[in-house]
């Protein structure tokens, strides 16, 4: 390995060390704050079908990152033995993590659903059909500008399992739930599309 590649673990290390978790009280404002970008206009109702998937999106790709970091640092800098499917809970196929989606700046939408739709036929076993079939490449109502906001928001925080514990993102999951039904006047039940226990990102 070169000194550079041993400069850029240990600088990572150093950074990954120094992270601070994130607490429920600002997981709660994270998750209700993109609720207030996506107000107008998609409606109250629609606000988990866009939500819910980008949050488990982000946790994928930070839990990837953060089992890639550990691999890494394991075998002296040696990526393809990183990338190998045995350190990764699930498979990221290339163009379908969310640094692609982020670094996107046109047809936004459409890179979202690839990307989904790429993680979900790479983990059929676990994960088909989890992101559900929000339209986000329906430019009406999601415009690239929009949803550039919406994603580089998500991105202000790690979700990796050293930043926030699964049970942590369960409990702002539902807390979101009742936020929500609150907006549109509905039991919490209504909302309940899919179970919390998806945010472990553990295969069972």
């Amino acid at each position: 390995m070169s000194l550079v590649e041993s400069i850029i673990i240990y600088i990572e290390k150093f950074i990954y060390m120094t992270i601070e978790k994130i607490t429920l009280s600002q997981l709660e404002q994270y998750l209700s704050k993109a609720a207030w970008i996506l107000k107008g206009p998609v409606d109250a109702s629609d606000f988990k079908v866009y939500i819910f998937p980008l949050l488990f999106f982000k946790r994928i790709s930070d839990v990837y990152d953060e089992e890639f970091r550990i691999a890494l640092e394991e075998s002296d800098g040696d990526e393809e033995y990183a990338a190998l499917p045995e350190f990764h809970r699930f498979e990221i196929p290339d163009g379908c993590h969310w640094k692609d989606v982020r670094e996107t700046t046109t047809n936004v939408g459409t890179v979202i659903e690839n990307a989904l739709r790429g993680i979900e036929q790479a983990n059929q076993e676990y994960l088909y059909g989890i992101f559900g079939d929000a339209q986000w490449s329906n430019k009406n109502k999601l415009s690239d500008e929009l949803l550039i906001n919406l994603i580089e928001h998500f991105s202000q925080y790690t979700l990796g399992n050293q930043n926030v514990e699964p049970d942590m993102l369960g409990n702002a999951y539902e807390y979101l739930i009742k936020h929500f039904a609150d907006l549109t006047n509905k039991k919490a039940g209504e909302f309940y599309i899919m179970s919390s226990s998806w945010l472990n990102t553990r295969p069972s």
